[in-house]
C-alpha cells in the first residue's frame, strides 16, 4: 500500500510559478510511474503529466506542454511538477498518483494509489 502526500499549492497570479511535491511512502516506488491529475469539466480526473519509473520519459497534456516539467527523486520517494507561466485555467486541485506499471501513461486506470490533492489558484 503506497500512500502519497501532497504540498506546494497555494494562490499565484497570472504568469506566475508554483512547485507541487508529492512524497510516498509505505510501498514501492522506484518501480512505478507517478503521474499529475486534476479534475476537469465532464471529467472526474483529466490527465496532466506522467513520469516513467527511472524518470527518463515523460508525458503532458497538450495545453500544460512547455509550461509544466514533471521530475522525480527516486533517492527520496519524491515526484514534483513545476509550474510555469500559470493561467487561471490552470486552477484546480492537483492530485498525485501512483501507477501500477513502470511505464509513463495518460488513463487514470493505469494509476493504482491517489493522494488528497494540493488546491492550486491562479488569479486573473
Amino acid at each position: 500500500q503506497v500512500q502519497l502526500v501532497e504540498s506546494g499549492g497555494g494562490l499565484v497570479e497570472a504568469g506566475g510559478s508554483l512547485r507541487l511535491s508529492c512524497a510516498a511512502s509505505g510501498g514501492t516506488f522506484t518501480d512505478r510511474a507517478m503521474a499529475w491529475f486534476r479534475p476537469a469539466i465532464g471529467k472526474e480526473r483529466e490527465f496532466v503529466a506522467s513520469i516513467n519509473w527511472s524518470g527518463t520519459s515523460t508525458l503532458y497534456t497538450d495545453v500544460v506542454k512547455g509550461r509544466f516539467t514533471i521530475s522525480r527523486d527516486n533517492a527520496k520517494n519524491t515526484v514534483f511538477l513545476q509550474m510555469s507561466s500559470l493561467k487561471p485555467e490552470d486552477t484546480a486541485l492537483y492530485y498525485c498518483a501512483a501507477g501500477r506499471f513502470a511505464a509513463a501513461h495518460t488513463a487514470a486506470s493505469r494509476y493504482a494509489y491517489w493522494g488528497q490533492g494540493t488546491q492550486v489558484t491562479v488569479s486573473s
